[in-house]
């Protein structure tokens, strides 16, 4: 009985990742075969929804197969070397924030959540929908520290976050010039700052506290009117176990510079690959507002 509702579990999560793939390369498939109905002088805006749809399917893996076989195998080996690399710094970053909870779980076992964590955060909107199915993973591990096992996710992307915001702050001083040329970046690069100044208050009040200094009695009458009030409790005491830390906060912030170096590197490869070469310059900046924007 317990095999059967095992197997019929794994055949469940094989079809939701099925489907998920699915509706991704739909999405690729679409924009593919746009441009080759738009090259055959045809009224992409002219067709009904079945009638895109068919031509996406039709035309898109040809057109995506194409792009692929026009990468240069060298600079695709180097995207996928540095891929690779993004996601080993991540977990084990987020191991060190584990491990600092108490809970140990294996090089492996941390590896298995963070990829399927990536896989979701590939297929749904935005590049945190996966931080759901780490949170669930995570909380799986262990009967007595959930919270605690799902503040690490969210430390983990706050601390991520912060550091992205502060990279791509740093970088925007050697683009000085490009700012200036295109408003609109330079319009960006203000929310970034802004969101900067927001996530650092975050993390700060999260790590250290401060608030109930000010106002004495504030946490316990802001938590006393959430729901799950005593969830959040052992939450921002897990949260301050960072802050009593110092040095594994310094190595986080280490594993995040080079894994925020490693996400522009892997943009300038495949960028090489397919002979449209960006300088590496400006893609410093650019590459950490579109993560902090997705």
């Amino acid at each position: 009985m317990n095999t059967g509702r095992s197997s019929a579990k794994r055949l469940l999560r094989l079809a939701v990742c099925l489907l998920l793939l699915a509706v991704a390369f739909h999405s690729i498939f679409l924009q593919e075969g746009r441009s080759a109905f738009v090259r055959t002088g045809g009224d992409w805006e002219a067709l009904s929804t079945w009638e895109r749809w068919g031509v996406a399917w039709r035309h898109g893996p040809a057109g995506l197969w194409q792009t692929i076989g026009g990468l240069r195998p060298v600079d695709g080996a180097w995207s996928l070397v540095f891929m690779g690399a993004t996601i080993l710094l991540g977990l084990l970053r987020w191991r060190m924030f584990l491990r600092a909870q108490g809970l140990e779980l294996p090089v492996a076992r941390v590896a298995e959540i963070s990829l399927v964590a990536h896989f979701f955060n590939s297929v749904l909107l935005g590049s945190a929908g996966g931080d759901l199915m780490k949170a669930y993973y995570a909380a799986r591990e262990t009967h007595h520290l959930k919270a605690e096992s799902v503040t690490t996710v969210v430390v983990d992307r706050m601390v991520g976050l912060c550091v992205t915001l502060l990279f791509a702050a740093a970088m925007m001083l050697p683009n000085l010039d490009l700012l200036r040329a295109h408003g609109r970046l330079a319009a960006v690069s203000g929310v970034v700052l802004a969101g900067l100044a927001v996530a650092l208050a975050v993390v700060g009040l999260s790590f250290w506290g401060g608030l109930s200094r000010l106002w004495p009695g504030a946490r316990g009458w802001l938590l006393s009117r959430l729901p799950q009030a005593a969830w959040l409790e052992r939450s921002l005491l897990a949260a301050r176990v960072y802050g009593r830390r110092p040095g594994l906060l310094a190595g986080a912030l280490g594993l995040s510079v080079l894994l925020n170096l490693a996400c522009v590197l892997q943009i300038h490869a495949l960028a090489r690959g397919l002979g449209h070469p960006v300088p590496l310059r400006p893609l410093l900046v650019i590459v950490p507002v579109v993560i902090f924007l997705s």
